[in-house]
């Protein structure tokens, strides 16, 4: 139990209040700041859990900082984001003049170039510092269900980069919310009370119940806290002393809200005004309790306002401001009034707001009753304003609001193109998709047909995962955004020439093929350096991507901040055909508002996780899959499944990869994705090598690419590359695998990519005939960036030491233990177990413990143990009497040792040795 600001006792919730008591202390005492995301149905408890936060902080000497969703304000960019920062702007002056531009703009307090999500987000982060920088800071987020998405997405932002100040956010949200999109924190679920604890806050709240009553609460409210509280004080006293038997059914769940419409029905109508005016009016300048009481109830507010506080509906805040007991209160205020009376309400709301207000513009369309032309217009013209700012989300919810207030069915089509389009750019898919089957219904005018377009090609790549409609629709697209004097539309053409890409690669439909080479031969002044390059990257590698990789990062070099943001699938696109979108690749997109980028962003480092030896992310990418599927982007949701299935393959778990399989295959050959299909054939073949079965590889491998030829239709032809080679070999197709080879140098193979490199000088090394073999083997070892592709690398050394082994020569047990001890870090057990055979044939032991350990000298473990514990370098080198750059090399030599890749991995390859 524990205080809470009201006075009552919140019973239970132990897990959560050591949580975010530590998150406290770990603050105040200089661990660094934390972010906590409570998770919960309505009246679960997490607004009481905020305000215990709340209380504790404050007596811990943190300064308190606070927003509140509000359901009138969803529309409204970055206005919590307002709430929050409000009492900090005060000090703006001490940002740069950029960064305090950049948020003025976007709160709308200034006029200015309208800032991109990173600039807002970076701008606020600084604020924050700085303010922490004298106090430690709690942000507390209620209702963020109802947050605004250009302030969520800034809040998402804080998130991931406040670990090194002493600032705590914690968040609350509803399960169904959608403001928490690609959220990077792993919510705490607010679940139910268990039976005790639920027992002891009906006994503290409700002590007169009868104990039959009690244990049918009990059982009706089934843990909610709300329903708990709230439930015995609807019922009759001779309900609560049990001499008359409760009625059948209880209100619960959503019918929590009509807990409160008899109270409300009970008001008088000064007071019943009053508090709609409060659940509408939200967080603005424009709600000022004290100006509508007065003008609701005149000379009689002091005794409207003891009437609500006496209901317990509502009460006045530190503020004067009237704040409602709990969200469910503010719904029913508004589900239980009368048509008229939230009209009249927002007439009144509007009056108190400025002309250029979009609150305003709001208000006066929800208070519409016929279309109006001329509020239409203004909405309009508001929603594109927001838009610029960045507030695409809220830009689309104005824009479908002005289409429904439309006189004519041009403008109305218009507008909602322009909803649709704004919802795609902030990654609301199902919502896209719904403008689009709404405008599916109505003319569409020519002059609006390409944006049209792309949103329906938008919507069936990302959601319905089909590819024709991109084939039917873009190439005539292309051609009328590239007509004299077109209406560019914000630079379309480059997203609509990706999109074509998308489906080309995807599908190798060779209409796309043509028509995207068409519109490069006819308008080549109309594609940018970037989409050429990204074209050239996938249309046929093998002949076209010479060189691609470092022309990429010269223009990503030079590219701003805003360049970038247009830019970033065809950025990230294109450095995954060269298998270079790592690192630094995708942190330059961490401020992007959208779930679009961040999306791609997680399928270039699933895809990087798989390659670079990270084998322990391999369940992200199920839980980036749950993710796509609950926000509706489909394909996203397969392209996870399918890089989850690489893992499986990689450590020939087939039972895995025959699920995966089952889960992709069906709704790839539906869309004609060659790309996925013709990913599993090459992972049942790279599955089928880990346990042996070389003949059935070499079917499935030539099957993607005949021996001595390298498909236009397999724009990733370096993957199965090596593997085609490897079971050309162990089938005794020598002649075969020399052709391949052959074919690889002939297109110079290597000046594609390093990973491309490393893969055609490893596959020689396996060709090789006896006297070469040893020469080729350290030729791939020398390969620049070698030691990064951990799994190819250790199937080299696997192959290395087999044929050091059979020539009797004495450094095979060095390698096969390298090649060993990567497999056990990869889990890849057929792998491991075939270099254990080697080893016991070499004649030495394989144990299942201390593997890593026993090579392992005194002063490596030593240094592995201080590292795994969180010490730096330079901490480590301190205690040992060492210099950071020998601890260094020490750790570039124990990562390959313990089969691992980051220094995080440490603690958890020592305890496994």
């Amino acid at each position: 139990m524990a205080s809470v600001a009201d006075g009552g006792i919140l019973v239970g919730r132990q897990r959560e209040l050591s949580l975010l008591s530590r998150a406290l202390d770990d603050a105040r005492h200089g661990a660094g700041g934390s972010a906590t995301l409570l998770r919960g149905e309505a009246g679960i408890g997490k607004t009481a859990l905020l305000e215990w936060t709340e209380a504790r902080a404050r007596e811990a000497g943190f300064a308190v900082l606070r927003a509140v969703g509000a359901e009138a304000e969803t529309e409204l960019a970055f206005g919590a984001l307002h709430q929050v920062l409000c009492p900090l702007l005060r000090r703006s002056e001490v940002l740069p003049r950029g960064r305090r531009e950049a948020l003025e703009s976007a709160l709308g307090l200034r006029e200015g170039l309208p800032p991109n999500g990173f600039a807002v987000g970076a701008s606020a982060l600084a604020l924050l510092a700085d303010a922490a920088s004298r106090q430690p800071l709690l942000l507390l987020i209620d209702d963020l269900h109802w947050v605004d998405s250009s302030s969520a997405t800034v809040f998402a932002f804080l998130h991931r980069r406040i670990s090194e100040l002493p600032l705590v956010i914690v968040s609350a949200c509803r399960p169904d919310g959608a403001a928490a999109e690609g959220w990077p924190t792993q919510p705490v679920e607010v679940g139910a009370l268990d039976p005790a604890d639920a027992s002891a806050l009906l006994e503290q709240r409700h002590p007169e119940l009868a104990a039959t009553t009690a244990d049918r609460v009990l059982h009706e409210a089934a843990g909610n806290p709300l329903a708990l509280v709230e439930l015995p004080r609807q019922l009759h006293d001779d309900h609560v002393r049990g001499i008359v038997p409760l009625p059948e059914r209880l209100p619960l769940g959503q019918r929590l809200e009509r807990l409160f419409a008899g109270r409300l029905r009970s008001l008088s109508a000064p007071a019943a005004r009053t508090l709609l005016l409060t659940a509408l009016g939200g967080w603005s300048p424009a709600a000022d309790t004290g100006a509508w009481l007065h003008e609701v109830a005149g000379g009689a507010a002091e005794t409207v306002l003891d009437e609500i506080e006496a209901s317990g509906l509502a009460r006045l805040d530190t503020s004067g401001r009237l704040a409602f007991r709990h969200p469910l209160v503010r719904s029913a205020v508004i589900s239980t009034a009368a048509g008229p009376a939230r009209r009249e309400a927002h007439r009144i709301l509007a009056s108190g707001l400025g002309a250029d207000d979009p609150r305003r513009l709001v208000h006066e369309s929800s208070a519409a009753f016929v279309p109006d032309e001329d509020l239409a217009a203004r909405l309009q013209e508001a929603g594109r304003r927001i838009a610029r700012r960045g507030g695409d989300a809220e830009g689309a919810l104005l824009l479908d609001r002005a289409a429904a207030l439309s006189t004519d069915p041009a403008s109305r089509a218009r507008r909602l193109t322009w909803a649709a389009v704004m919802a795609a750019r902030s990654g609301r898919v199902r919502y896209t998709a719904k403008l689009v089957e709404e405008l599916r219904r109505v003319s569409v005018p020519s002059d609006i047909a390409p944006l049209f377009s792309y949103a329906v090609v938008y919507v069936d790549q990302s959601h319905r995962v089909d590819f024709a409609s991109s084939v039917a629709l873009l190439p005539g697209v292309l051609e009328a955004l590239a007509a004299p004097g077109a209406e560019t539309f914000g630079g379309l053409a480059e997203q609509v020439f990706f999109k074509l890409l998308l489906a080309a690669t995807y599908t190798d439909d060779p209409r796309a093929w043509h028509a995207l080479e068409h519109h490069l031969e006819k308008h080549p002044e109309n594609v940018s350096p970037l989409a050429r390059l990204c074209h050239r990257a996938w249309s046929d590698p093998a002949r076209t991507a010479h060189g691609v990789a470092a022309e990429l990062r010269a223009l990503a070099e030079g590219m701003s901040e805003e360049q970038e943001a247009g830019g970033a699938w065809l950025l990230l696109w294109t450095a995954s055909a060269a298998d270079l979108a790592d690192g630094d690749m995708w942190r330059r997109f961490t401020g992007q508002h959208s779930y679009a980028t961040q999306g791609s962003i997680a399928k270039a480092r699933c895809y990087q996780d798989f390659l670079r030896g990270r084998w322990d992310a391999a369940d992200d990418c199920l839980q980036e899959a749950e993710a796509a599927e609950e926000l509706g982007y489909h394909c996203n949701a397969l392209l996870f499944r399918l890089y989850y299935a690489h893992f499986a393959a990689g450590r020939g778990d087939e039972e895995a990869l025959r699920e995966s399989e089952r889960q992709i295959k069906p709704v790839a050959l539906r869309a004609g994705m060659r790309f996925v299909t013709d990913h599993l054939t090459h992972l049942r073949a790279l599955a089928a090598l880990a346990h042996g079965r070389y003949e059935d590889a070499y079917c499935d491998l030539s099957s993607l690419t005949p021996p001595g030829v390298l498909p236009r239709g397999l724009p990733w032809f370096h993957l199965p590359f090596f593997d085609l080679v490897d079971a050309a070999v162990h089938t005794g197709r020598r002649q075969e695998a020399r052709a391949h080879l052959a074919a690889g140098r002939a297109v110079r193979m290597a000046e594609i990519s390093a990973h491309h490199a490393f893969l055609l000088a490893a596959a020689t090394a396996l060709a090789a005939p006896d006297e070469e073999a040893d020469a080729r083997y350290r030729d791939a070892y020398a390969v620049p960036g070698a030691e990064q592709w951990v799994f190819e690398l250790a199937r080299l050394r696997l192959a290395h030491g087999a044929w050091l082994r059979r020539h009797h020569r004495s450094e095979a047990h060095d390698v096969l233990r390298e090649a060993h001890r990567a497999f056990r870090g990869l889990g890849a057990r057929p792998w491991e177990e075939s270099c254990a055979q080697e080893l016991r044939a070499a004649g030495h032991r394989v144990g299942t413990a201390a593997d890593g350990h026993a090579l392992l000298t005194g002063q490596e473990l030593r240094i592995a143990e201080l590292a795994a514990t969180g010490l730096t370098n330079k901490e480590i080198a301190k205690q040992l009497g060492l210099s950071p750059r020998t601890v260094a090399a020490h750790l570039y030599k124990i990562f390959p040792k313990l089969g691992i890749t980051s220094r995080a991995a440490l603690a958890r390859a020592l305890r496994r040795d």
